[in-house]
């Protein structure tokens, strides 16, 4: 079991929801929490029987050990502000999006870079219990040659409980498909371009675009799609969210619930085809424990924790490979306001 003590910096609605529940299940050690609203830090630290409060971040930071692990669970917009006044040598897990553009994403690596950080991304659907079955068909070449992967998302996404993205210029790439960017870029490698179009929605006027069609280029023998609808405000009966692999020996399916219905969500689903020789293709059902929220989050935090204790060089989620998400992010918005192909930076 890792030892490693976590301190958590803000006590909002996905650390309650997600964070903190997958932590309890992994028996990961929480020693303390931070918000900037105090209350809030209580009641949490309450709820999850984390012993430590504190009333400000510098007097977290001063009662933290040099092994602890910082988990920086803020709106973007703060992510900056709180990296430069952690320790050097530090380990820190961010919250996603890594900066709220490009050029913050570099700034960002930058300051990881001379503060010697060790840092990682929370592009947890890298680990969801469905993808970490995925993987291992792909692994076992059980699916052959890769030459398909499409992510359809066709619901309802009740935005405005989230109050910061009002008054954000990027809404759907940047905190919602950047996880399937980031999750085909994980299976596929980085991309040669994107080409994408994103836009509003005339219930959504107040919002940035929230809905997204994205092209991840792979050569000629490999399709990478993305196609996502927030706003089928039509009940419920022809929502849909799913994962789809296909390659040369078969497939794989994943309807993934946590959007049907928002939030209540609905059952996850796992089904893969392997061809046979003579054989007719049959579909087969997987039953696969757990889900993205909260159990896929327990395996981004083990990545650092991993690292942390040496039994990983570096985290499969690191600053230094999640920058060429941030990269295909930046070209897919680029893409789509200026119209045609964007090469990856």
């Amino acid at each position: 079991m890792y030892q490693n003590p976590i301190y958590i910096i803000g006590a909002g609605g996905i650390v309650n929801d997600a964070h903190l529940p997958a932590y309890k299940i992994a028996g990961y050690n929480v020693q303390g929490i931070f918000d900037i609203n105090e209350e809030k830090a209580k009641k949490t630290a309450a709820a999850f029987s984390i012993p430590n409060t504190y009333s400000g971040l510098k007097q977290m930071i001063e009662a933290a050990p040099v092994n602890a692990i910082f988990d920086v669970a803020v709106p973007g917009s703060q992510t900056i502000p709180v990296l430069k006044q952690l320790p050097d040598d530090s380990a820190v897990l961010l919250q996603k999006p890594m900066g709220e553009n490009y050029d913050e994403a570099k700034e960002i690596l930058d300051i990881v870079r001379s503060k010697k950080l060790l840092a990682a991304v929370n592009f947890q659907l890298r680990y969801a219990p469905y993808i970490l079955a995925a993987k291992k068909f792909i692994r076992d070449k059980s699916l052959g040659e890769p030459n398909d992967i499409e992510v359809n998302v066709n619901v309802y996404t009740p935005w405005h409980i989230w109050d910061y993205l009002a008054s954000s210029s990027r809404v759907e790439i940047l905190y919602h498909s950047i996880h399937y960017i980031d999750l085909i870029r994980s299976l596929l490698g980085n991309p040669k371009s994107v080409y994408a179009k994103t836009t509003k929605h005339p219930s959504m006027k107040e919002l940035a675009s929230v809905r997204s069609n994205i092209i991840m280029d792979y050569g000629e023998m490999i399709a990478a799609n993305i196609l996502t609808n927030h706003c089928h405000n039509y009940g419920t009966p022809k929502q849909q969210s799913y994962i789809k692999f296909e390659g040369s020996k078969g497939a794989i399916k994943i309807n993934f619930g946590a959007l049907i219905d928002y939030p209540r969500g609905a059952a996850d689903s796992f089904e893969y085809v392997l061809l046979e020789d003579g054989k007719e293709p049959e579909w087969k059902e997987m039953k696969i424990e757990g889900s993205w929220f909260p159990h896929a989050f327990i395996g981004s935090m083990e990545q650092l924790l991993m690292a942390k204790e040496k039994l990983i060089d570096q985290p499969d989620n690191s600053v230094e490979d999640c920058i060429h998400t941030m990269a295909c992010v930046e070209a897919a918005y680029k893409s789509s306001e200026q119209g045609g192909v964007v090469p990856v930076i």
